[in-house]
């Protein structure tokens, strides 16, 4: 593919990412990510043969975002401390879009659970990376429950999305934020 493929193939990707967001998977036609790019929908089948091959290509860019979004928390925090603290902050960094709509992870594995089990595994792989980085930052701890804690970080931060959404209320955002964040320093000190 020469650079106008190249481009084409990330336009569609990124507008189709955004579309999935938005309105979700089931929600999305050709002819919405057509619209938004700009790219005529029978160009489509050249760089993708099928819906479910641009969701894959879609959550193949949520896992490389997710990845560099983990590796500046590494960069941000010299201890497993501070690296969960600054993982905690996506949810102010991303308030304005969870505020309109939601989580991009929970959101689409949530809608993807309801339909084909292998797009359902496939949108379940940015949580297994969340929750993979999470366990190695509390395992760094010390801590014998690290998977559990680390499923308990997710929990909480998706539960806050869910009703910051539902409610539309960045101060309960801001609230919970402090909330996660004196969770995650009392278990790193051991207390309960």
């Amino acid at each position: 593919m020469g650079t106008k493929g190249d481009g084409n193939r990330r336009r569609i990707i990124e507008a189709a990412d955004q579309l999935f967001y938005k309105r979700g998977y089931n929600q999305t036609s050709f002819q919405d990510i057509s619209e938004a790019t700009g790219i005529p929908r029978g160009n489509f089948y050249y760089y993708f043969k099928t819906k479910d091959d641009i969701l894959g290509a879609v959550i193949d860019n949520r896992l490389d975002a997710l990845t560099a979004m983990l590796k500046q928390c590494e960069a941000a925090g010299g201890t497993p401390l501070d690296r969960l603290l600054a993982f905690s902050n996506i949810l102010e960094t991303n308030r304005d879009n969870v505020l309109e709509s939601g989580c991009p992870v929970g959101t689409l594995d949530s809608e993807l659970a309801k339909d084909d089990p292998q797009l359902h595994e496939k949108s379940r792989q940015a949580f297994s990376l969340l929750r993979q980085w999470l366990r190695e930052q509390f395992e760094a701890l010390g801590k014998a429950n690290a998977d559990e804690l680390a499923m308990d970080l997710l929990a909480r931060i998706q539960g806050v999305t869910v009703l910051a959404c539902a409610f539309n209320d960045a101060d309960f955002i801001r609230r919970s934020l402090k909330d996660i964040q004196d969770w995650i320093e009392c278990r790193a000190m051991n207390q309960a």
